[in-house]
């Protein structure tokens, strides 16, 4: 585009003149980018621009390295709602029920730590919880296995994190389990109470989901040879109680728990001698001495299988031969569970 045709193109501006520099001689005598020192103490500083037909730019705020808001405020919520925890502890304005079940210490504590072995350790997979019930009471019934309780406490968080309503299971534990100091108080904090009928009817008339292993120390003292093969279920006294709460019998499968503490062998005189059901031998355990505890990181699948129900059953709760058949059925529902659930891990200790 020529220079008279640039003039055309402005409109209002025919006798506008562009300034034209001289080969290899700087526009008005001066460098571009640059202006005497003089003219350039003259320039009236930025107040003095106010109404000024120039528009001036606000000065850019100086950079600080400031942490983002959204974790400022996540991390103070997580301050005050600690700081707030500690002070209700202290003064003790929490609540717990007749049973001396603690939720708050539950979800805030026990919960959490367990989370990390349920999730990251054995890397747990849930199927089925949409066969427990939202609301109402039910009687968990599943298999137990691994020498140490893992299995209930893994249960109890799966419930816990993959329930829409996030219900919290109350476990019915063993004599042993409440005879020793410390242990029965952390259990009954965490819910659970003595494995007898008439806690465990309470508990599902008030509309709570209860949890039973009926094999008892036969399934978690077994031998590993004997993995994932269940034991006798008792006199079915879980049966019983479901028939007379008319509350549906929940069985839940669960794989994984055998191979975290594999039991090589049982030190029967050993056991007698302290008192214990089983005193067991493991490939890392007593070997290791402590670092033996620290349970194979094997993974875990967890299925529900749909509820069998028991409200039409309620006249025949002390008919030996029903609460046989019913206990049979859980019994041999939860096993072919178990099978299926096999077929879906080939590996033990796979991702």
């Amino acid at each position: 585009m020529t220079q008279d045709e640039f003039h055309a193109a402005l409109p209002g501006h025919s006798d506008f003149e562009l300034p034209v520099a001289a080969p290899g001689k700087p526009l008005n005598g001066r460098r571009p980018g640059r202006r005497p020192a003089r003219e350039a103490a003259e320039t009236p500083s930025a107040p003095d621009l106010v109404g000024s037909d120039t528009p001036q730019e606000p000065a850019a705020e100086p950079e600080t390295a400031t942490e983002p808001v959204g974790v400022v405020d996540v991390w103070d919520q997580r301050v005050a709602s600690g700081l707030a925890f500690l002070r209700r502890r202290l003064a003790g304005t929490y609540e717990i029920d007749d049973f001396g079940f603690d939720p708050e210490l539950t979800d805030a504590v026990f919960h959490p730590m367990l989370k990390v072995l349920y999730r990251d350790w054995f890397r747990t997979e849930v199927f089925g919880i949409e066969n427990v019930p939202e609301f109402d009471g039910g009687l968990v019934v599943g298999n137990h296995s691994g020498t140490v309780a893992l299995d209930a406490l893994m249960l109890t968080v799966a419930l816990r994190d993959k329930h829409p309503q996030d219900r919290h299971l109350r476990l019915l534990g063993a004599d042993l389990v409440f005879r020793m100091p410390v242990l029965s108080e952390l259990a009954r904090k965490a819910g659970a109470t003595v494995a007898c009928n008439p806690d465990a009817e309470r508990l599902m008339r008030e509309g709570e989901l209860v949890g039973v292993f009926p094999e008892g120390f036969k399934g978690i003292g077994k031998h590993y040879s004997e993995r994932y093969k269940l034991q006798r279920f008792g006199r079915g006294g879980f049966v019983s109680a479901a028939l007379r709460t008319g509350t549906p019998i929940i069985p839940v499968a669960i794989v994984g728990a055998e191979e975290i503490y594999p039991i090589i062998a049982d030190l029967k005189p050993l056991a007698r001698l302290l008192g214990m059901p089983y005193f067991p031998v493991t490939p890392t355990f007593p070997w290791l001495g402590p670092l033996g505890l620290v349970p194979l990181p094997s993974k875990w699948l967890i299925e529900f299988c749909p509820p069998i129900p028991t409200a039409h059953l309620t006249e025949h709760a002390d008919d030996p031969m029903i609460v046989y058949n019913l206990a049979d059925e859980v019994r041999e529902t939860i096993q072919a569970t178990i099978h299926s659930l096999l077929e879906k891990r080939p590996d033990p200790f796979g991702r």
